[in-house]
């Protein structure tokens, strides 16, 4: 079956990269009828915090991107552990004791040579006695991953297309610092081997790690999984932005966007297909192919983000927002006021527009007479869904005005805005004694 996984470590908030990188796995396994899981990465114990697993968890919940299991890598210890001792026992890992100062200087004497600036691998040459007597003494070392520099390392990226490193210009990977604590790298494939990953889609600044980690896959007897490297999210500046870097979910609910926004705009980011804002998640997984993916940065744009959003809201019903809406709206209320919103929220606005009060408008003196003749036509009006046409077309008839002289003193004396929805619809939202006075005020 096929697995995928979104592993966030919860040092803090997830933000807009992070949500499209688990939308899309979550894509991939459905299409699939596979499985989707959360693995939350929380090996670093000083910046792991419980409320950003919760806000994680509630993040996915809130975009519908409920996983079918969940680990946590701070449980699993003694797995990494036991494993970690199957690589020591087959000479795959081995100690090192070069301090940063001294590994900064062997890189730059390598590139001062012109030669690339990897790990020379001296402390192979250590022997076991001095290892020994090193660590008797306290001096404990960091563990790197020993990789097969006759192996040649490759596959098929699912993004990127045929990939190709030779292990020979690779560093040895650090996986385990002095202080007994794990680096990224192989927990994150001992995790992937036990939790039957299959295919491990993510950002293309992971390419040079799964490099490192198909030996890894090889070297603890798993099955190396599916890859696929996605070109990364930047701004419409053309860089990822600090903005862009910290947009999270609590943002952008704060700003009004819906899921289904998000959904629509991230799940097509990154590919040659149009934006459809009646995608929702059943219809994206079933559309999405990783062959539509380019290698092009994918842009993120806030303002195109707020298109989808309100074109989104125009389609929501009176039940789906009934309990986000101002008390005592009606669903006519909400079909009135819908065409005019970007965000739900806004429907408090035009709420108060409709039962006041409102700020009075600034008039040209000659549309005081007109709107007093509007007073009382209006009080002879049958007060129906008709009202506003009857009325406008009364005083086209009375007046002469027509157009913009007609119908914008009107709103205006109404409603306080000079734009909004349909009159036509609002007018019998505001009711007749209050559109009376409102008309009697100005």
């Amino acid at each position: 079956m096929t697995t995928t996984r979104f592993a966030p470590s919860p040092t803090g908030l997830l933000h807009v990269g992070n949500i499209r990188t688990a939308l899309h796995n979550w894509l991939l396994a459905k299409r699939a009828g596979g499985r989707f899981v959360l693995r939350i990465d929380d090996t670093d114990a000083a910046r792991s915090r419980e409320d950003y697993v919760e806000a994680i968890r509630a993040d996915l919940a809130w975009l519908g991107l409920h996983p079918e299991g969940e680990e946590r890598q701070s449980a699993r210890f003694a797995l990494y552990e036991a494993e970690f001792e199957r690589l020591k026992a087959a000479g795959r890992v081995y100690p090192c004791w070069e301090t940063p100062q001294e590994l900064d200087l062997k890189r730059k004497v390598l590139l001062g040579r012109g030669l690339a600036p990897i790990y020379d691998r001296a402390a192979l040459a250590l022997g076991e006695d001095a290892k020994a007597a090193r660590i008797a003494a306290g001096d404990l070392p960091h563990w790197r991953f020993l990789l097969d520099r006759e192996e040649a390392i490759g596959w098929d990226d699912g993004v990127r297309g045929p990939q190709s490193f030779d292990p020979a210009a690779m560093s040895d990977p650090v996986i385990r610092r002095a202080d007994g604590s794990w680096l990224y790298m192989l927990p994150s494939v001992i995790d992937d081997i036990a939790m039957g990953v299959t295919d491990v889609l993510r950002g293309e600044d992971h390419v040079s790690n799964t490099a490192t980690q198909v030996q890894m896959f090889t070297a603890l007897g798993g099955t190396v999984p599916r890859f696929a490297h996605e070109a990364l999210l930047v701004g419409t500046e053309g860089k990822l932005s600090k903005r862009l870097g910290s947009l999270g979910v609590a943002q952008l609910r704060e700003m009004g966007i819906e899921p289904e926004a998000l959904i629509a705009l991230l799940a097509r980011l990154g590919t040659s297909d149009p934006v459809d804002p009646s995608l929702r998640l059943a219809g994206a997984a079933a559309s999405f192919d990783l062959t539509h993916f380019g290698r092009a940065p994918a842009r993120f744009d806030e303002a195109e983000l707020e298109r989808v959003n309100a074109a989104i809201v125009h389609t929501l019903s009176f039940d789906t927002v009934r309990a986000r809406l101002p008390e005592g709206m009606s669903a006519a209320a909400w079909e009135a006021i819908r065409p005019n919103l970007a965000h739900v929220h806004e429907a408090h606005d035009w709420w108060q527009v409709v039962t006041g009060p409102i700020a009075q408008p600034g008039l040209a003196p000659e549309d005081r007479p007109f709107l007093a003749e509007a007073a009382v036509v209006l009080a002879d009006l049958a007060w129906d869904e008709g009202v506003w046409k009857a009325l406008t077309g009364a005083l086209k008839v009375q007046t002469g005005r027509k157009g913009k002289a007609l119908f914008l003193p009107l709103r205006l004396a109404l409603t306080g805005m000079e734009h909004g929805p349909d009159m036509g619809a609002l007018l019998p939202l505001i009711g007749r004694e209050a559109a009376l006075e409102r008309l009697r005020a100005a």
